[in-house]
């Protein structure tokens, strides 16, 4: 009886895996091959992790605050920005931009490539103190550190004269923070504090929404005015977290001008979804005078976007390239799409370079990686690997001119369960600093040739291809 009842279950599962809307071949094939293989595990696994659920009640309030905020466009002095100078031939990126998350190219904008981890969190500790209206900090991870304990002790200056401070992080990544008595004093000086998909009872938030669902976002914004995005969480590089794998290498942008309004509006629609308070009204403050500067765009995905959202974006740039194509990011189990607009760069003439850490803190996702390491380098893509430490940059710079940054990693990760904020701009200037960063990787880097990797064991090839097999469900 118990045996008929297991194999119900398991035919039920399979029948749901087949039927769910939205879903890949290859991630129902993988699901199926868990559940099937895993005869009790798989079984937990797919209730536990199967279903890309946020919960009915927060989708509809997600839905409900996107819909009463006001226009990111109504702002006094947006008009000179919504006419960007984009190249024809780019045009077509930032309308697929578009279609993701609604927010249109504005021109206009100045960035600043920080030099570091340390400075960077140096420079936003300077803005904060030079902040008189408002802060607005959303991290994924925020640890109790020195740089951690930096930025706090910066809020809660800011929070003392009278600056109001909104802080949000996930309640899952920043949860040593959360414990600290560092999030308490914060609390205490005056800074309002947000946590984003609380998890709660374990048991009963499997039922209202999938657990590791996650706001993988890093945003600052100040005094609408200054932004920061790329890939820096709120610690010390050595991330004492996983200090074996240290440093942590990031990129991050500072970011003026009208770009700044739309990091805003995307923090706002994650801070009313978790809070009563309605502030909408930042969002039609009037634009400094407009300056020279060049076109960029906010780009977010997450679980209740379109399905491939993220996917879309990374290929339409990978098609877009003519001439040079250098990506850095340290998570790679790429969808079938992704795969190919990388071959097809290559194959095509494009001089296409991928980075990965030599060393990954997911041994399962490096393993499922390395599986397409040989199918990359037939095609003629360039292959390295970064030695000093765990490179965290999340870059894309195409043709010397485009350039997207941001928190999204190139997993079905990111691609289907992580809230994730990425700006896209094109400006030959800073281009070439993202891309002269780029470069600068490849000289503390190995390259992996084709003959490197048919000489792997069997061992290695079997351990990496059978970990791809399941990689639609890491």
């Amino acid at each position: 009886m118990l045996v008929a009842i297991h194999i119900l279950i398991q035919l039920g599962l399979l029948v749901r895996v087949l039927l769910r809307p939205n879903r890949d071949p290859a991630s129902r094939i993988a699901w199926a091959v868990v559940v099937l293989a895993l005869p009790v595990a798989g079984i937990l696994s797919y209730l536990l992790l199967g279903e890309t659920n946020v919960g009915k009640r927060r989708r509809q309030r997600l839905q409900q605050v996107v819909a009463g905020l006001p226009d990111v466009t109504a702002a006094a002095g947006m008009e000179a920005a919504v006419r960007p100078a984009i190249p024809d031939h780019r045009q077509s990126l930032f309308d697929v931009g578009r279609s993701i998350s609604g927010y249109g190219p504005l021109g206009g904008n100045q960035g600043t490539l920080m030099d570091n981890t340390n400075l960077a969190i140096d420079r936003m500790v300077e803005d904060i103190d030079a902040a008189t209206s408002h802060v607005h900090i959303l991290f994924y991870i925020w640890l109790p550190d020195g740089n951690g304990t930096k930025m706090a002790e910066a809020v809660m200056r800011a929070a003392a004269r009278g600056v109001t401070c909104r802080v949000m992080v996930d309640d899952l990544g920043s949860r040593r923070l959360i414990r600290s008595d560092l999030w308490a004093r914060m609390g205490q000086a005056g800074a309002k504090l947000g946590r984003t998909l609380q998890i709660g009872n374990p048991l009963l938030r499997v039922i209202t929404g999938r657990i590791d669902l996650r706001n993988h976002r890093k945003i600052t914004v100040i005094d609408n005015r200054i932004t920061y995005c790329g890939s820096q969480n709120c610690a010390d590089p050595e991330f004492l977290v996983k200090a074996k794998y240290a440093p942590w290498v990031d990129a991050v942008i500072r970011f003026t001008g009208p770009v700044v309004r739309q990091n805003q509006h995307l923090f706002a629609t994650d801070w009313m979804t978790e809070s009563a308070e309605d502030i909408g009204h930042l969002l039609t403050e009037p634009l400094p005078a407009p300056e020279p500067g060049f076109a960029a765009q906010v780009i977010a995905s997450g679980p209740t976007a379109y399905p491939a959202a993220a996917p879309e974006m990374f290929t339409s740039l990978m098609f877009n390239a003519r001439r040079e194509l250098i990506v850095t990011t340290p998570y790679f189990v790429p969808v079938d799409s992704l795969q190919a607009a990388l071959r097809a760069a290559a194959n095509r003439g494009v001089d296409t370079t991928i980075i990965f850490p030599a060393r990954n803190d997911d041994f399962a996702v490096k393993a499922a990686s390395q599986s397409y390491y040989e199918d990359l380098l037939r095609a003629g893509v360039k292959i390295y690997e970064y030695l000093p430490g765990l490179l965290h940059a999340k870059t894309m710079t195409v043709d010397g001119e485009i350039t997207l940054i941001g928190s999204a990693n190139m997993d079905r990760r990111s691609f289907d369960l992580n809230y994730e904020n990425n700006i896209l701009f094109c400006d030959a200037a800073m281009t070439k600093a993202v891309r002269d960063r780029q470069v600068s990787y490849l000289a503390d880097s190995r390259q992996i040739t084709q003959e490197m990797v048919l000489n792997w064991s069997w061992r290695t090839r079997l351990w990496n291809n059978a970990l791809a097999v399941v990689g639609p469900v890491l």
